[in-house]
């Protein structure tokens, strides 16, 4: 087995919130779909606890507010429980104001949910912290978030990217930090390989050779999952578009056996345990 120590992320949403499909499924309309959420995020918790891995769950408050036995039941596993904002909205489409009563608001259902509990660690919804919206870290920080998730370093994706963005841990001006999902070099570009449709579209072998790759020269790889990723058996969602249906429907019989080869060989840890060095300089 690797030993060094990799980021397993978990993004805890409905398959029905995703931005794929936001054209056909309003908000207004989510407590009308079928919940798989508890199901399939504990299909992962006991996969991890069958290799006593421990991971970092992203847990949108929507689902904290309506499921918090499903926060407790996270935490009381040993993994650590982070913030994926309230309603699932891309950071770019709201207003600083919004975007901080949106986190607050999330932050609010996680402590209910799971006995006073501040998470440290935020993920924005489809990586939405762009160019366009680089202020929401310093909203991050005012409400004592000490690391992101969100800065994808790439151009090639047409909701989310800063392609000169740094692809390792990085401190911001602020204080906060920065740690980004994997991507490797080739030529001039950035390329996604660990984590959501990447994962699933990739064979698995460039997956793993992606991680042996960053691993050799010392990085630890963040990989990122979602629960809906679990779930080939979903109910599929009427009028998406190809491109939306295919990104999220692609190889997702594939996912868990995926992961648990990847279990199988590598070492991972929640990120407040991967990257503790520098958590502990904030």
């Amino acid at each position: 087995m690797n030993s060094i120590l990799n980021a397993l992320t978990i993004d805890v949403e409905e398959h029905f919130q995703v931005h794929a499909f936001q054209r056909v499924v309003d908000r207004s309309a989510w407590d009308r779909y079928p919940s798989r959420v508890v199901a399939n995020t504990r299909r992962i918790l006991y996969l991890l606890g069958q290799h006593d891995v421990r991971a970092t769950f992203f847990v949108l408050g929507w689902v904290a507010d309506r499921y918090p036995d499903l926060v407790k039941e996270i935490a009381a596993s040993g993994h650590e429980v982070a913030t994926h904002g309230y309603w699932h909205e891309l950071v770019y489409c709201q207003t600083p104001e919004e975007f901080a009563a949106d986190l607050y608001r999330s932050l609010e259902a996680i402590g209910r949910a799971c006995n006073g509990l501040q998470p440290g660690g935020y993920r924005a919804p489809s990586f939405s912290i762009t160019n366009q919206s680089l202020w929401a870290l310093d909203i991050l920080r005012e409400h004592g978030i000490t690391y992101d998730s969100s800065i994808f370093p790439l151009a090639a994706h047409d909701r989310y990217g800063i392609n000169n963005a740094d692809r390792f841990a990085n401190k911001m001006g602020n204080g906060l930090w920065e740690f980004p999902v994997s991507t490797v070099r080739l030529g001039k570009q950035n390329w996604p390989v660990a984590g959501g449709g990447y994962f699933r579209l990739f064979p698995l072998w460039i997956t793993r050779h992606a991680i042996r790759h960053l691993n050799a020269q010392e990085h630890p790889a963040v990989v990122y999952l979602h629960p809906w990723e679990f779930d080939p058996d979903q109910p599929r969602i009427p009028g998406a578009p190809l491109l939306s249906r295919f990104r999220h429907y692609v190889n997702i019989d594939k996912t868990e056996s995926r992961l648990q080869a990847l279990l199988d060989e590598f070492e991972f840890a929640p990120m407040s345990k991967v990257f503790v060095s520098y958590l502990e300089a904030v």
